[in-house]
């Protein structure tokens, strides 16, 4: 896979190395994998350009479209707990600016992405392709209900706050399978780590957050 990061110079660059040493390597994340691809990956490419001076920064950013790019220790986070292998097929669940994306796709083999809001969806799907990313894969999509048509999944990743899990998302996860969701209230949510094994569900708190709403079918209504 032959990436072009047009844009990137050495001033974002040494913004990136501040980033993950402080706010990330720093609170604890250890997998090597995700460490390189939180380097890797030029996170200014992915904010609108009014937030570009803000791009590495320790908080979320407006994307549009009442959305957002999260916070960069998030992103480390949840992608960890996900386990991810070289041979993995990941769902995401909310593509937004298309940043998570791009980091689970230097670690895994296939990313599958679903986005509801089409502005979104075609901004990052054309952003990710001019990049270089050939194994992130696009639909237009109620997110709650999956992408049956490409499970089962070896991870599943979903970047909005739920009120509950949506039961398609597990129906579509391998056995031996990790899921990652936040799970709460509309402006409160814990983060989910749910590892399906011989049908059974085993369920670990990772902790506080705040995400902007899952809407669809299993989610919350517009």
């Amino acid at each position: 896979m032959e990436l072009e990061f047009s844009g990137d110079t050495p001033r974002f660059k040494e913004l990136r190395e501040k980033m993950v040493k402080y706010q990330i390597q720093q609170r604890g994340i250890r997998d090597p994998n995700v460490l390189q691809a939180m380097l890797f990956v030029p996170r200014h490419l992915f904010v609108p350009e009014e937030h570009l001076n803000e791009a590495y920064d320790d908080h979320p950013l407006p994307i549009g479209k009442g959305q957002t790019i999260s916070q960069p220790y998030i992103v480390a986070l949840m992608t960890e707990a996900l386990e991810l292998k070289k041979e993995d097929k990941v769902l995401e669940i909310g593509t937004g600016s298309g940043y998570q994306a791009a980091i689970l796709a230097l670690i895994a083999k296939e990313v599958y992405t679903v986005e509801r809001i089409k502005e979104l969806y075609e901004s990052a799907k054309e952003r990710l392709d001019r990049l270089g990313f050939k194994n992130i894969f696009f639909k237009l999509f109620d997110g709650t209900l999956g992408w049956e048509d490409h499970s089962p999944f070896d991870a599943i990743l979903v970047t909005a706050g739920a009120p509950s899990v949506p039961t398609p998302l597990v129906n579509q996860l391998k056995d031996g399978g990790r899921l990652v969701i936040p799970v709460g209230e509309r402006h409160n949510q814990e983060l989910i780590k749910i590892t399906k094994k011989d049908g059974l569900q085993r369920t670990q708190n990772l902790g506080g957050c705040r995400f902007v709403d899952l809407v669809g079918v299993h989610g919350w209504k517009v």
